[in-house]
């Protein structure tokens, strides 16, 4: 009787451990792609593949190691020294808002589906992009990319940002609004992370905020509108011997001089990557060392 009683502790026990390392697995590791992104309008596509306007691009394109300009997209890098960090700034005009755009890891909405944000920016053909939300590590928050609702889930405690069709940025309660009602407004995309950093051009996060269990100071990564199709993104280090990382309220101080009306913190740590022409601009961090890309669910990105 005594020796049944441990088989059956044994078997439970072992049963037990299938399934909390399977849990494991389908929360972090199992890949499920559940919504493969159509491609865009073969009108659309072959409008921006005409031959004459690329040419004419191509003309009048002209990149250096640290900007790149074509008549309709203007890039400029910068670098800033400040709290013991290195931050790396990209200050970017478009002509029309159709150049800033998103993108799904794989072309794919789906769990523990990632990529590389540099595999993401080349496999889109973009010019510059940094990190999205890393929709994928969370089971709530709203996820909008170009009119499309992929996950309705709201979660009262997280602040979105909204970009609408003419480029304009909002930063909205996730719960304050639903987002049928945001893309009859003109929502393009809605970014579930957060929090806000400056609205109406002041700072609305406090000295002691920050998002989860971060640590004070982080890898991090930021989008602000200065004005009308004039936006900067900011990535700045962190986690390493050379720089420090910034507090949130930090880097809301470091956006507000920058002069943005409006700045929204993406996801940060690991995954905090800014990728220009090509190259990784700055020195991202993860769990397996220094200078390793984090693969992510998807990026914020400037190109055609």
């Amino acid at each position: 009787m005594k020796t049944k009683r441990h088989l059956w502790g044994f078997i439970y026990g072992c049963l037990l451990s299938c399934f909390t390392i399977y849990v494991l697995l389908d929360t972090f590791v199992i890949a499920r792609k559940y919504v493969k992104v159509e491609e865009e309008n073969s009108d659309i596509s072959s409008d921006r593949n005409d031959i004459n306007e690329q040419s004419s691009l191509m003309e009048n394109t002209i990149i250096t190691d640290t900007s790149y300009s074509d008549g309709n997209i203007s890039i400029t890098i910068s670098e800033y020294r400040e709290h013991n960090t290195n931050i790396y700034v990209a200050e970017i005009i478009l002509s029309s808002p159709e150049y800033l755009q998103t993108a799904f890891a794989q072309n794919t909405y789906g769990k523990n589906v990632t990529e590389k944000t540099s595999e993401i920016a080349e496999e889109n053909n973009a010019i510059f992009a940094v990190n999205g939300d890393y929709y994928g590590a969370r089971e709530t928050g709203l996820v909008v990319r170009n009119g499309i609702i992929y996950r309705d889930s709201a979660s009262s405690d997280r602040e979105n940002l909204v970009i609408y069709a003419d480029g304009s940025l909002e930063i909205i309660a996730e719960d304050n609004a639903s987002p049928e009602e945001l893309i009859a407004n003109g929502a393009l995309h809605i970014l579930s992370f957060g929090p806000g950093l400056v609205t109406n051009g002041e700072i609305a996060v406090s000295q002691k905020e920050e998002v989860g269990q971060s640590m004070a100071s982080n890898p991090r990564t930021a989008i602000g509108i200065i004005d009308d199709l004039h936006y900067v993104f900011v990535v700045s280090d962190g986690r390493t011997d050379e720089s420090e990382g910034l507090s949130l309220y930090e880097l809301a101080v470091f956006m507000d001089n920058l002069g943005v009306q409006l700045a929204y913190n993406l996801d940060g740590g690991g995954s905090s990557t800014m990728w220009f022409n090509g190259e990784i601009v700055n020195v991202p961090v993860s769990s397996k060392g220094i200078n390793k890309e984090r693969s992510v669910s998807d990026i914020v990105y400037i190109g055609y």
